[in-house]
């Protein structure tokens, strides 16, 4: 549950999202792409606790309110600007703007006491926001399939190569972790979704389509308080901005969090670096990635992140003083007794071939599928795991496509997600149908 923040983004309060143009104004159409597939998953989730696939939806999903907060003139004229920009859609309906330091102390008592009463601050809120863990949500996931017949899931398992056939077919060798032995499998499909270590595979499969891609490792760490008094005083999850120079992963934040159904607190992330692609993965993950085919766009990002790769190791100089501030400036009354270090997953970031640049560093998700449709993998990190269910749907259309036009995928598809084939983005009426329903199901009126 600490590998992430369990943020469910929505882009309510991400400001990562939702950047400043050089004109001034604020670009918020990549916040709406978000929220509307975040509100995509909900559905899912919904269809399965209304069919009984999930029981008890609060072991996995609670309602947290989503708030972004900054100080100083100028970015509290950008969040104006934002908050302004997303009245225009029904998905951010209820958003509420403040820059009164009573109201806000009201919001976010931790965040505001302490605090100069004549420094330029302002908030957005939205009551509607959520905390997920995804482990356990994954758990209740697999233990439901489990029970099916027709379903295998074999654990400890290493995929040691992958190769197509002539009939189409990938013959796909796994090794068993526990005892050491190996086995060969044949299928007409293979997904590729193994986080950080989806790129290594990709590569093992050799289509032409994977060419190019690199990944670049980036590590995490929280500030976890260990004080329950100070635990209860805060009800939320509060974004702020990346400070200049940090790359968008690096928006710090205090949040609110439900774990095992007991409430935590934690701040960061504060970024590490490690060849790892996974948190117990090998040390020569990122070595063993490199290939003729993406030694170029690698080394061109290597070349245009000098700013990042500056970030990354003033980072992992850090202090737990220096760590201490960059809270302060959250919870100006923190206390350094009150918190303890935690150790966060690792993720990859897409590097990928680009005409003009030679390569660039990607910040989101990018599935890579082959021409003929029989493999695909799922590269990335944020908004992950919030958006699962829209990236997987963009994948089934790529491979899918005969089936994804037939009326019985059609019927089952708008059956598992009613507002699938239509935007909410573009419909009041129906967004706060589905959300009032979602919201039931999922037990987050409360």
């Amino acid at each position: 549950a600490w590998n992430n923040a369990g943020t469910g983004h929505a882009a309510f309060c991400e400001l990562n999202y939702t950047p400043e143009k050089a004109d001034g104004s604020v670009e918020v159409s990549k916040a709406v792409k978000i929220s509307e597939s975040f509100e995509v998953s909900r559905q899912f989730w919904t269809f399965l606790v209304e069919t009984g696939f999930l029981r008890s939806p609060e072991t996995f999903i609670r309602r947290t309110p989503h708030m972004s907060f900054v100080w100083g003139e100028k970015n509290v004229s950008y969040l104006k600007k934002r908050y302004e920009g997303m009245q225009k859609y029904p998905l951010f309906a209820g958003m509420q703007y403040s820059e009164d330091f009573a109201q806000l102390t009201e919001w976010m008592p931790l965040v505001m006491e302490g605090r100069d009463p004549a420094q330029k601050v302002a908030a957005t809120r939205m009551e509607i926001g959520t905390d997920i863990n995804f482990g356990a949500l994954t758990r209740a996931m697999l233990a439901k399939l489990g029970e099916n017949s027709d379903v295998a899931i074999h654990y400890n398992q290493d995929v040691a190569a992958l190769k197509q056939e002539s009939d189409g077919r990938w013959r796909v060798k796994i090794k068993n972790r526990a005892n050491g032995q190996s086995r060969t499998v044949r299928a007409k499909f293979v997904f590729i979704g193994a986080g950080g270590g989806s790129l290594p595979l990709l590569l093992k499969s050799g289509i032409p389509e994977g060419k190019g891609f690199g990944g670049f490792p980036v590590g995490g760490q929280w500030l976890k308080c260990t004080n329950p008094d100070v635990i209860e005083r805060h009800q939320a999850k509060v974004y702020g901005k990346a400070s200049v120079g940090a790359p968008p992963m690096s928006v710090p934040h205090l949040d609110t969090r439900i774990i095992d159904g007991k409430k935590a607190l934690l701040f960061g992330p504060y970024a590490g670096f490690s060849t790892k692609f996974l948190k117990q993965g090998s040390f020569l993950d990122l070595p063993l990635s490199i290939k003729f085919s993406n030694m170029i766009p690698m080394l061109c990002v290597g070349k245009d992140n000098i700013p990042l790769t500056k970030y990354l190791i003033d980072q992992v100089r850090q202090s737990p003083k220096d760590r201490i501030e960059a809270l302060r400036e959250f919870y100006p009354n923190v206390k350094m007794q009150d918190w303890e270090l935690e150790i966060a997953g690792q993720r990859v970031q897409v590097i990928k071939k680009d005409p003009k640049k030679g390569g660039v560093l990607e910040f989101g998700t990018e599935v890579v599928a082959a021409a003929d449709g029989t493999i695909a993998a799922l590269l990335g990190a944020s908004p992950g795991a919030s958006t699962t269910i829209s990236i997987m749907l963009t994948l089934m259309e790529r491979c899918f496509k005969t089936q994804m036009t037939s009326p019985e995928w059609d019927a089952k598809l708008k059956q598992m997600i009613p507002s699938y084939g239509k935007s909410l983005a573009d419909d009041p009426a129906l967004c706060a149908e589905i959300r009032q329903r979602t919201s039931a199901a999922l037990k987050l009126d409360n």
